[in-house]
């Protein structure tokens, strides 16, 4: 579909809304009336010309009549309810139609007395492209759905329990199941088993032959093991969800071939109220505002629902939610499905809570592969060189509705202020729960004043506990730029809470994420970007990168992410269903089969404050396969990583501790243009990590080796690629000329050695730029690069690219340069190192020394002159040595020196 032709449509529907005094007229006055009798569909005398509808009517129930439907009628061509229409529920009935236009009522069961017969809704399409009551027209196929315009839908089934989950390990060629509870479930009944893999296309449908409580009798074999245990304690027992309802929404047959399904679409003043309803072949592919079920612009909802539904073999998402509050969306299961699936449409949408849904195999396409924007390992596409092109192409592919379709995420969260407790995602071409926030709603809502005031990206999460993601690309992620126009880009969407979201200076507040478990996820289990985000008692296994998290504010919070409590695995029992040659060899199914020797790792460290308090860490062993480590880093960033990412009371269970891969360009991700990643840090708080309480756990590969290590204060970790070192270790940066980055003041923190691009992300590297070394970047505005800068100590010698430091050491500098800073941030105070500039002549600040001896016994910044060199030493003042990294903007200590 064009954008011209997506923005036409958009535009389009704008009466729906101002249609709302009309509706409240019209149910004004059903209100005040008298209680009708209900007459029969079946008796002549309920209709105004005497005869029953037949074949291809267009049938009108008029206001105050009440119509029971006892019989199923012939094919209609259409149905509009002014009054009520009712379903019998003393037979099994079909109603097949066009189209329902809803003004009145339509029940088929209550809340309190729910259906206990068949009934099914069928819509046939044998009439295209009708405009049904000024709801469109040939260009945008308004028709084959059931159109709330003021109406109200009550649909109420019979069946509470929906999904489950297996009770013990269901082995590929198996016959039967034994599930944790099967209550209500019946002989004939269709259920699905998600996939517990990293393939989210190994759920399986299966009708149900035979059933002895718990026990599930199939009518076919099992093509895939499907996993049943709690393993290592995680939970990793497959879902099995109920897809049968005893009421049926469906379009006819033909649009298995078409992808033209029917829709329910509520707007203005009407309200839903739908339970245990099925809902089969469903939604209208690449048509905006046709899905399977849809509240439209209704704004308050309080009080309307949809509970206990399946939704399944849909074409255009599963429960839509747009310009509507405070629905309840619970228990719900979804399987086989297109485009993003429990969908908050514009940002704008608030209160609503979506509760115990299941989402199975949530697919871009109907039948394609996806597109994607996403951050991937190198080695994962024959494209890596032309990502970018690939990137545009998926950002304006046709095959999509939206761009970010073709990156599809079971649950698409624009707004934090909604609720989100113990739903599963289970099995995405992409992602499993994709916070993507726009800077304010956009969609219908661009460009207003309630759009004006509502800040997504500062507004806390109202609640966000007990989800689970597995069998998708990235688990759960937390990330993502999203634009006014519905583009996006992979970084820049930072949740940033504040105390009061319409100032940005105010307080950010803390967000709890609590019992999360993310497993089999092919990339990563939780992504996240923002500040102050803490993760509590999560579950990660089976990953190939459990945890990783970006920064949002610069370092100007006192934190950017915490994960307390919680638990890590890197091989659980799972062993999934191998299929490849290196899968079978290795006797487990592979995150990334196309690399058999990627690192899985469990928590990468990555820019800014993070912290791990509190964290178990089992299974991460080296075999002839692969390397692994507990602790990493994000390959390979190019955003400043603070030495005070910090750990403390860690437990290694068949755990290597850490390990800092070396730079192979087929694992890292698409940045591979920075050098920060060489001064990666750990601060091992009370040595629980590497055996030595207030160490530094740094890069020590014989490649990359860091200036701060040596024999007298480190432990050298071959294994680890790292090296355990005692003292106050802190970052060195060199600006140009000016002072650096930050013209006229010192260089602090990441925003000299890298940065993550798109907004919210720090300025790109100048201290970085310029240094020689590969992959370095250019300055802030393509400024021109600096001379390279090389470090001598200890008889080794250093390029100059980005750098951490011991205190206490001395360190010779060689340059080109006419001028630049030297700073020191986050050390203590007091703490110092002393730099030896051949060549140079001239300290712009500190107490000038008679001696190199006076120098060396010097509490406070100074310099000494020889004939061949200037030597500097630079005392730490303490700013920003345990907070923020490099203590926000401006911090750290610097010194100007010239030739």
């Amino acid at each position: 579909m064009s954008k011209q032709r997506r923005s036409f449509l958009l535009g389009s529907l704008l009466p729906a809304f101002l249609l709302a005094s009309v509706f409240a007229v019209v149910q004004a006055q059903n209100s005040g009336a008298p209680a009708v009798r209900p007459t029969n569909w079946s008796d002549p005398a309920t209709w105004p010309n005497g005869k029953v509808p037949v074949a291809g009517d267009q049938v009108t129930i008029v206001k105050g009549k009440d119509v029971l439907l006892d019989v199923s009628p012939p094919a209609l061509g259409g149905l509009t309810i002014d009054g009520k229409l009712s379903f019998a529920n003393n037979r099994d009935l079909e109603l097949t139609t066009e189209w329902v236009m809803l003004h009145g009522e339509l029940e088929i069961g209550t809340e309190a007395r729910p259906h206990t017969r068949k009934a099914t809704i069928t819509f046939t399409n044998n009439v295209k492209d009708e405009d049904i009551g000024g709801m469109g027209g040939a260009n945008d196929r308004s028709d084959r759905g059931i159109m709330l315009m003021g109406g109200t839908l009550n649909l109420h089934g019979d069946r509470t329990n929906t999904w489950t989950k297996l009770a013990s390990t269901a082995n590929a060629g198996a016959t039967s199941i034994q599930v944790l509870n099967a209550a209500g479930w019946r002989v004939g009944d269709e259920i699905v088993l998600a996939s517990t893999d990293f393939d989210p296309r190994q759920a399986e449908r299966r009708t149900i032959a035979a059933i002895s409580g718990n026990t599930i009798t199939l009518d076919k074999t099992l093509d895939y093991m499907h996993f049943g245990k709690i393993t290592f304690d995680v939970d990793e027992r497959g879902e099995v969800g109920l897809l049968t309802r005893n009421i049926k929404l469906q379009a006819s047959a033909d649009a298995e071939q078409s992808f033209f399904g029917g829709h329910v679409m509520a707007m203005g003043t009407s309200k839903m109220y739908v339970s245990a309803v099925e809902f089969n072949r469903m939604g209208q592919n690449l048509t905006l505002a046709r899905y399977p079920i849809h509240w439209h612009l209704i704004g308050d909802a309080k009080g309307q629902y949809i509970r206990n539904a399946s939704i399944h073999d849909t074409y255009n998402r599963c429960v839509t939610v747009h310009g509507t509050n405070n629905l309840q969306v619970e228990n719900n299961v979804t399987y086989n499905t297109v485009g993003h699936c429990f969908f908050l449409e514009d940002g704008i949408e608030h209160g609503n809570q979506f509760v115990r849904n299941l989402g199975i195999q949530t697919k871009c396409h109907t039948s394609k592969p996806c597109v994607p924007t996403r951050l991937a390992a190198a080695g994962e596409s024959e494209n890596f060189d032309d990502r970018q092109a690939v990137r545009a192409n998926g950002q304006a592919s046709k095959d999509v509705l939206l761009p970010s379709d073709n990156t599809v995420a079971t649950f698409w969260i624009t707004n934090p202020d909604n609720t989100f407790r113990d739903n599963v995602a289970a099995g995405s071409d992409s992602n499993g729960f994709w916070m993507s926030l726009p800077e304010h709603p956009n969609g219908k809502f661009e460009g207003t004043e309630i759009s004006a005031k509502t800040w997504p990206r500062r507004t806390p999460f109202r609640e966000f506990k007990g989800n689970v993601a597995h069998s998708n690309y990235d688990g759960f992620m937390f990330d993502r730029n999203i634009n006014a126009n519905n583009t996006f880009g992979v970084t820049g969407s930072a949740h940033m809470p504040k105390e009061n979201p319409a100032d940005p200076n105010s307080k950010t507040v803390e967000t709890v994420f609590e019992n999360l478990t993310s497993y089999k996820n092919r990339n990563g289990g939780i992504w996240g970007r923002g500040e102050m985000h803490t993760f509590r008692n999560v579950k990660l296994a089976d990953n190939a990168m459990g945890y990783t998290h970006a920064s949002g504010s610069a370092g100007r919070d006192p934190f950017t992410s915490k994960v307390v409590d919680s638990l890590f695995v890197g091989e659980t029992e799972n062993i999934g269903n191998p299929r490849t040659d290196g899968e079978k060899a290795y006797g487990r199914s592979l995150p990334k089969p196309q690399m058999p020797d990627f690192p899985i790792r469990g928590y990468e460290y990555y820019d800014y404050r993070h912290d791990v308090e509190n964290v178990t860490f089992r299974n991460y062993q080296d075999n002839a396969t692969r390397k692994t480590g507990a602790l990493s880093y994000l390959m390979y960033t190019s955003a400043g990583v603070s030495t005070e990412n910090a750990i403390e009371r860690a437990k290694f269970v068949d755990a290597k501790p850490v390990y800092f891969p070396p730079m192979e360009r087929k694992w890292g991700n698409d940045n591979l243009n920075g050098v920060a990643w060489k001064a990666s840090a750990i601060h091992d708080k009370d040595g629980s990590v590497g055996g030595i309480p207030n160490s530094y756990i740094l890069i020590h590969d014989g490649v990359w080796d860091s200036i701060a290590t040596d024999a007298q204060a480190c432990e050298i970790k071959p294994t680890w690629n790292a090296a355990v070192c005692k003292g106050d270790i802190g970052r060195l940066t060199f600006g140009g000329a000016g002072g650096g980055p930050r013209a006229g003041g010192p260089c602090s923190g990441a925003g000299c050695l890298g940065a993550g691009a798109g907004p919210g992300a720090a300025a790109p590297p100048a201290a970085a730029a310029g240094t020689g070394a590969p992959g370095g970047r250019a300055g802030r505005g393509g400024a021109a690069a600096q001379p390279p800068v090389v470090l001598r100590r200890n008889g080794r010698e250093y390029s100059q690219t980005a750098s951490n430091v011991r205190a206490g050491t001395e360190i010779k500098v060689t340059t080109e340069r006419p001028s630049m800073s030297l700073t020191l941030t986050e050390m203590d105070s007091g703490s110092w190192v002393i730099f030896e500039l051949p060549g140079f002549t001239t300290a712009a600040s500190g107490t000038e020394q008679s001696s190199l001896d006076a120098l060396r016994k010097a509490s406070d910044t100074s310099y000494f002159k020889d004939k061949d060199a200037l030597w500097v030493k630079v005392v730490s003042n303490g700013n920003g040595a345990r907070g923020p990294i490099g203590g926000g903007p401006g911090g750290g200590t610097s010194l100007q020196v010239s030739r």
